[in-house]
């Protein structure tokens, strides 16, 4: 290098001209910028040496001045074309001559420029540039373009979450979608916290950790304030895949052909449909027939038949297998099948001629089984009726509805026998909560009435059939039993308070129920062998049951083989197990957040059973409402006790809740 040479450097990775100034010890130079800044830098540093005479820092300005005009990268890609075909490479002074047919230092410092700035058509070897071919431009063409695409949409979503923060209303794109399901995830999976959530929570200015993210995405609206996140962590499916619902909506259009050409018609049974008023899938009825003066009447038990409409491994059967039950959340249900077959089709529609799989029984004077005969069946219902309907039908003793009357006397006759039997009956309260878009919550402490009882016997009746049947024909079908538990003696239950207190004592020993293709005793219903077979638009294994039962009726081949039924039960009790988990959680969060609105409110409690006496730790039961929550008590209390509470904290997300119980004065007080 002399004094007066040109030459570009990089200052902290900046491209920089500089003039040589002088020496600075063996091996260093000073050198000046264009703006009178001066340089230490060694030799090696420098990056390209301008040929021509002397220059001076003030030259500079003037020498970029004759380069920028050429530094179009599009020139390049010309130059590229021609060498790639040639299959030669050049120095920037031999672009310079290919680009603007000239070599003078300013176009051979704007090739350099050109060449060295390049990520797509040359690369560098030595002081020479090769071109790339013509695939590997192409491949980092792509790779630009999806950086680009990549960076467009980051800022594309900064503009969307600004606008969602400052209250409009946006449309999110999908790689917005895929950015929230990010966040998504760095609430439902906290120890999960990527970079890449951090980086979104840091755009919108908010902390790294989980709450953040949730508050987040419910202050833009991607989420309730109460959004189900025991539903968004499993892995029970929200919303149906488009081929299942095409399938839905052509099986409405077009209903497959029946494969049972011979139903017994029963369309002249008076039928009657009982549910909670609530209810859509409408998958059981009930009848009387009346057989002659010296016989005993013959009960019918219709259940809905979706056979009717599903084959066993079509799209609707897998889809159903998957979800394995219907959800039932305080906020609404979630079908196994798709809403407009579930509730539509498949239903037990009153007023329309609906198929069935129907349950003739004729019971002996004690309640046990004398005759009984399964069909498939065309019913058409009668009276949908609510469980208040037919309580206030039998306690008037309505002479239109004598039916009613006989199907209580029936299913009274039933309890009675399966008591004999050696059944285990608990009565715990129950309670159902219903919330409306997401605020207004409700609790409805459920009576155990004559009606619930009534149909509850006729379905239990109907799986004892159904397990009979089974059974005697040696059919590998999901047969559900229970363990014979071993339960507290009797002068020990009868030491403790009748009702709650002791059924809460009997339930923490009963084991639980188990499901397996052979016939084995169901303990607690007090049955040989037992089948549920009365919900198959909501419940899999009684669509399982269905399919089975069907085909051997008809004489056709089963569907499932022993093996093929029993991994279908493993796999369906999980995804069972993981729905009913769901069900569980989301009540109590509603069940917590009903009381954190309720906080100034007074609860009677009753004092169920201990869960850690020596702490005063105990489960209590909020009688007016059906829950059973913790609670440690302040005094010494006993087992069956009453006493009053106020809730102090109530924190549904953390699953927290803190009672005070309220002293006599502060009753006595609160009633003067």
């Amino acid at each position: 290098m002399e004094k007066g040479t040109l030459i570009e450097f990089r200052l902290q990775g900046e491209r920089r001209l500089a003039v040589a100034e002088r020496p600075e010890g063996k091996k260093d130079w000073i050198v000046v910028d264009g703006k009178g800044q001066s340089h230490k830098i060694r030799p090696q540093r420098v990056e390209y040496t301008v040929d021509g005479s002397s220059y001076k820092p003030e030259d500079i300005f003037s020498f970029m001045q004759q380069v920028e005009p050429h530094l179009d990268p599009a020139n390049l890609e010309i130059a590229w074309e021609i060498l790639v075909e040639e299959g030669e490479s050049a120095t920037p002074k031999q672009m310079a001559e290919l680009l603007f047919s000239e070599e003078n230092p300013a176009l051979c410092y704007a090739a350099h420029t050109l060449l060295s700035q390049d990520k797509v058509y040359f690369k560098k070897k030595g002081d020479i540039y090769e071109p790339r071919s013509l695939n590997q431009v192409e491949e980092i063409k792509h790779q630009l373009e999806v950086e680009e695409q990549k960076n467009r949409e980051k800022e594309e979503f900064i503009v969307h979450l600004q606008q969602a923060l400052a209250g409009e209303k946006v449309e999110w794109t999908d790689s917005d979608r895929s950015r929230l399901e990010i966040v998504e995830k760095a609430v439902l999976e906290p120890e999960s916290n990527s970079r890449s959530a951090q980086e979104i929570l840091a755009l919108a200015g908010r902390t790294s950790d989980s709450k953040a993210a949730f508050n987040l995405l419910v202050d833009i609206g991607w989420w309730s304030k109460h959004e189900n996140l025991f539903l968004r962590r499993s892995s029970y499916p929200v919303n149906f895949p488009k081929k299942v619902l095409e399938v839905a909506q052509y099986c409405r259009q077009s209903p497959p052909n029946d494969s049972d050409s011979d139903r017994l018609d029963l369309t002249h049974l008076k039928v009657y449909t009982i549910d909670d008023e609530s209810t859509e899938e409408i998958d059981d009825g009930l009848s009387i027939e009346y057989l002659g003066e010296d016989r005993s009447p013959r009960l019918w038990i219709h259940i809905a038949d979706p056979t009717r409409i599903v084959s066993p491994g079509d799209e609707l059967d897998l889809e159903a297998r998957r979800r394995s039950t219907s959800l039932y959340l305080p906020t609404g249900m979630i079908s196994m099948f798709p809403t407009e077959l579930a509730t539509g089709p498949m239903s037990l529609v009153q007023g329309q001629v609906c198929s069935a799989l129907s349950f003739g029984v004729t019971l002996s004077a004690s309640g046990a089984v004398e005759e009984y005969c399964i069909h498939s069946s065309l019913i058409k219902p009668t009276y949908r009726l609510t469980y208040e309907d037919v309580d206030e039908i039998i306690e008037l003793g309505v002479q239109k509805e004598l039916e009613i009357a006989e199907l209580a006397k029936q299913a009274q006759q039933r309890r009675k026998w399966r008591k004999d039997q050696g059944s285990i009956q608990i009565q715990m309260p129950e309670s159902l909560i219903k919330v409306k878009d997401d605020e207004e919550i409700t609790i409805e402490l459920l009576d155990i009435s004559q009606s619930r009882q009534l149909v509850a016997e006729m379905m239990i009746l109907a799986g004892e059939v159904a397990g009979s049947y089974g059974r005697e024909h040696s059919l590998p079908l999901p047969f559900r039993g229970q363990p014979q538990p071993e339960l507290p003696p009797e002068e020990e239950l009868s030491q403790l308070p009748a009702g709650p207190v002791r059924f809460c004592a009997l339930r923490r020993c009963m084991p639980r129920s188990e499901m397996g293709t052979t016939p084995v005793r169901h303990a607690s219903l007090g049955l040989d062998s037992y089948i549920q077979v009365t919900s198959p638009i909501r419940r899999y294994t009684d669509l399982l049951a269905h399919f089975q039962l069907k085909a051997h009726l008809r004489g056709d081949s089963l569907p499932f083989s022993t093996e093929d039924l029993q991994d279908i039960l493993f796999s369906v009790a999980t995804s069972a197990y993981e729905a009913t988990l769901v069900e569980r959680q989301t009540n109590r969060y509603w069940g917590l957040e009903y009381l954190r609105r309720n906080a100034d409110q007074s609860w009677q409690v009753l004092v169920l059973r201990w869960l850690r006496e020596d702490d005063n730790l105990g489960l209590i039961l909020l009688e007016d409402l059906g829950l059973e929550l913790p609670h440690r008590f302040e005094r010494s209390v006993a087992l069956g006790d009453r006493l009053e509470v106020r809730v102090t904290r109530a924190d549904p997300h953390r699953d927290e809740i803190r009672f005070r119980e309220i002293t006599s004065t502060e009753i006595q007080t609160t009633a003067s």
